[in-house]
């Protein structure tokens, strides 16, 4: 099948880029009332070429200055570039600018046209043509095929369209079972249609009737119609330019920048990390805190420029960066971005996408930078191992890889696998059977805050021989995830590290510091409790037996309590465990014989207690569930299991 490629055209103002087009395709792209009064381009225009095996997506931009941020916007998604300079005029600043905004956009191919030759005699082409190869040296149009051409007299056309069929041969196919990515470049309405965007496939492909995410707006809509270059289609793929019919919305919320997506994948974000280069031209140093206009794709917003690791960057050198937008951004690892002056009149610098959903990074953090280096690694596992420790306990999921490491999905699950396998990568099961990967680093950070505060709590209460998991928890609750750290102490368990159960901890390592006296008055209170049966008493009762010990009385029967001997009914009521076994027995056998229930009384002298220990003992039974209050009376409960344990 015939490949699908984007060429964006860059130049000079008047120096033949849309006449060349025309020339090519037939089709004029200045579409706008004041492009055709003022002969000049002022908003990208569009176009296609069948070159045979290939077919070309072609976005016309203007070359003026005043109109960079719309040059900016159409060279979103192109695969290689058409720079166009003008015989009689040779090389002029928005040559220089466009060629420089090329180079930050990464682009590895490209072809060079000179236009308008028939103005010139031979001698002029020929010293043109040296000037244009000398300010092509070291950037990526260095080799570049020069094509003379001119659009009154046909010249060069033949050859350009063969050089522009020779490079797209040179260029890498990216189309894939990639997910689908489109940048908004227009917006407008169609009557008895609705809404309509337009813009370049980066990504991916998208049939009819599918179901997409608008962002940053987070919104899903369902596609009603595709076209391609004005034909109706019933899909579009990476490569090509596409105009989608958005089903329920209204083209007054639609801005050039949004874009859309298959759904889970990027995630709108104030705050990028980055790798930005101050360019040799600008001749000044860019400084910490500067304010910028950032193009990332087709989006234009204000933002700050926050450098990491030094106060100024000079020109022509590389630093690590946060940019700080006004508005709301999408983007993945590596997509270049341009920051030009605040007033829009130069273009300072440029650099590609670290993390594009970060949060704000401590200054000369060095820890953090090295790893924020790493992120521009060659490797899919160096990428991904950052992501999922910057993710922290939140942990990292394939969608994260793909945003965040620049990988496909398939390859994105690949590499998780490799992580796991290396123990880079832990896998958590949390309670409700959902999976989270945690980075080993971060995982071991959080046992080990987890196994300090066991530690704490066991040295504020040296006398218990484990503590309540509940609140264990609840020292970590700054996390606001209670399912990992309960997830965190199973892996600790598992691994012996800590012993307990599902109610339960305590350190492997930790035995309880009762003194000889305590551990006999521990037997005292516990076989007391047992011959009690359901007139306990109470714990003062055990003071004048404790003597120098009873400061430590409380947490003597805390001791009792977590070993399972004793169970806390009411404040400063207890039963043996054997006891609250037999009164659950006992209460849930009558009520199955009974056919309106027990009163309080009843359960009293069932018990053969008081009233004052019958009451706690009914409220009790009715929180385990063992018991339902029905007016006056109690009937049976629905936790069967509470009455068999």
């Amino acid at each position: 099948m015939p490949r699908d490629l984007i060429l964006g055209t860059a130049g000079h103002i008047d120096h033949g880029k849309t006449s060349l087009v025309k020339a090519l395709t037939g089709i004029d792209c200045d579409r706008l009332p004041e492009e055709k009064e003022r002969g000049i381009t002022i908003d990208i225009g569009f176009a296609w070429l069948d070159l045979g095996d290939v077919h070309l997506g072609i976005v016309d931009v203007p070359g003026h200055e005043r109109f960079i941020k719309n040059m900016l916007a159409g060279a979103t998604g192109i695969d290689f570039a058409l720079l166009v300079i003008a015989a009689d005029d040779g090389i002029m600043p928005q040559t220089r600018e466009h060629l420089e905004i090329l180079q930050l956009l990464d682009l590895q191919k490209g072809v060079v046209a000179l236009t308008k030759t028939d103005l010139v005699d031979e001698t002029t082409r020929q010293v043109v043509m040296m000037e244009v190869r000398e300010f092509l040296q070291g950037t990526f149009l260095a080799d570049a095929p020069i094509v003379m051409t001119s659009t009154v007299t046909g010249a060069g056309l033949d050859e350009l369209k063969s050089a522009l069929r020779d490079i797209c041969r040179t260029l890498k196919d990216r189309r894939g079972n990639e997910w689908f990515r489109l940048a908004i470049d227009r917006a407008f309405v169609v009557q008895g249609h609705g809404t309509v965007v337009t813009g370049s496939v980066t990504s991916g492909s998208l049939r009819l009737g599918d179901e997409v995410e608008w962002l940053p707006a987070q919104r899903r809509v369902r596609i009603r119609s595709l076209q391609n270059h004005d034909r109706p289609v019933a899909e579009i793929h990476r490569g090509q330019r596409a105009a989608l019919n958005l089903a329920g919305v209204d083209h007054h919320e639609v801005r050039r920048g949004q874009e859309l997506a298959t759904p889970g994948y990027l995630l709108p974000s104030r705050c990028l990390t980055v790798r930005v280069r101050n360019l040799p031209e600008t001749h000044r140093p860019l400084k910490h805190r500067l304010q910028v206009r950032l193009h990332l794709g087709a989006a234009e917003t204000m933002a700050t420029l926050s450098l990491l690791d030094n106060n100024e960057l000079r020109p022509g050198d590389w630093a690590v960066g946060q940019l700080f937008t006004d508005d709301w951004v999408t983007a993945t690892h590596g997509q270049p971005f341009i920051i030009r002056e605040s007033s829009a009149s130069h273009t300072l610098g440029g650099g590609r996408v670290l993390q594009p959903v970060a949060s704000k990074v401590r200054r000369r953090h060095w820890q953090a930078l090295e790893r924020i280096e790493k992120l521009a690694s060659e490797s899919a596992d160096e990428r991904a191992a950052q992501v999922a420790w910057f993710a922290g306990c939140a942990g990292m999921t394939v969608a994260d890889l793909v945003r965040g490491a620049g990988l496909e999905p398939v390859e994105a699950a690949e590499v998780t696998q490799r992580l796991l396998q290396k123990g880079q990568l832990v896998e958590l099961t949390l309670g409700t059977g959902r999976h989270r990967f945690l980075h080993a680093d971060v995982l071991n950070d959080l046992e080990t805050r987890l196994l300090g505060t066991l530690r704490s709590m066991h040295e504020t209460a040296p006398l218990m021989a484990n503590q309540d998991r509940r609140k264990v928890q609840a020292q970590l609750a700054h996390l606001r995830d209670d399912a990992l750290v309960q997830a965190a102490m199973d892996r600790l368990i598992s691994q012996g590290r800590i012993v307990g159960d599902a109610k339960r901890v305590t350190c492997a390592d930790f035995k309880p510091k009762l003194s000889a006296n305590l551990r006999r008055l521990k037997d005292v209170v516990v076989q007391t409790y047992l011959q009690a049966r359901f007139s306990p008493p109470e714990p003062h009762h055990f003071a004048h037996q404790a003597g120098g010990n009873a400061a430590h009385l409380r947490d003597l029967f805390d001791v009792c309590v977590a070993e399972g001997h004793l169970v806390a009914i009411a404040p400063d009521i207890f039963l043996h465990a054997d006891v609250e076994r037999e009164m659950r027995r006992l209460v849930s056998d009558q009520l199955r014989e009974s056919t309106q229930g027990l009163t309080v009384a009843q359960i009293r002298d069932l018990l053969g207690t008081t009233r004052k220990f019958a009451i706690p003992f009914c409220e009790y039974l009715d929180q385990l569930g063992v018991t339902r209050r029905q007016g006056d009376f109690r009937v049976l409960g629905e936790s069967t299991e509470m009455i068999d344990t």
